[in-house]
């Protein structure tokens, strides 16, 4: 054998898991879908000027549909599969964890709505990665629906309870404004 058949030999092995056309349409389908449904999500934190935005939530989306795509296509028992979705629901959370700010001088948190929303984008790459189409869409569809619609809910509650609260620049709000430290008599968060 020379060296080029070698090297041939090595490359075709190397990619055998592309040997048939329906596990590679497979696999294109549920990443693509994880790519579009997180990019749906992405693309109203993006509007919202919200600290993760299109890129990130398409990533997140991307990577747990992998993580369960690769094992199930190796053939993965689905008791060990279920370790791999329990670390992957773990680490998603120390993601949106860097999402949440607190302003000291206000007292507000901000980054609640996309650290959740990066949670939930996780769990639709899930679905998504697991051929669980109809969840992955609905879920998606629900989100979007508490992102879109509850925001409007949200300031309208916020108005009608006395809190000053204003939607700057369109950023991500989730706050606790008007909540204050039992030993804080002033409203700036210091005792």
């Amino acid at each position: 054998m020379s060296v080029l058949q070698t090297v041939w030999a090595t490359i075709q092995a190397e990619f055998g898991d592309f040997a048939e056309v329906e596990r590679i349409t497979r696999a294109t389908w549920r990443m693509g879908e994880a790519l579009l449904l997180g990019a749906a999500i992405g693309w109203d934190r993006e509007r919202r000027d919200a600290e993760a935005g299109l890129r990130t939530h398409m990533l997140v989306a991307l990577g747990a549909a992998l993580f369960v795509l690769i094992p199930m296509e190796a053939g993965m028992d689905p008791e060990q599969l279920s370790r791999v979705v329990q670390g992957l629901v773990s680490g998603i959370g120390f993601l949106g964890a860097g999402a949440v700010l607190k302003d000291q001088e206000e007292g507000r948190i901000h980054g609640l709505t996309t650290a959740a929303s990066i949670w939930a984008t996780a769990a639709i790459g899930l679905a998504a990665g697991m051929g669980r189409t109809g969840t992955a869409v609905l879920a998606t569809v629900f989100i979007l629906l508490v992102l879109v619609s509850l925001r409007r809910f949200g300031r309208t509650l916020r108005r009608r309870h006395g809190n000053e609260h204003r939607d700057e620049g369109g950023r991500d709000t989730d706050t606790n404004a008007g909540a204050r430290s039992p030993r804080d008599s002033s409203g700036t968060g210091r005792p």
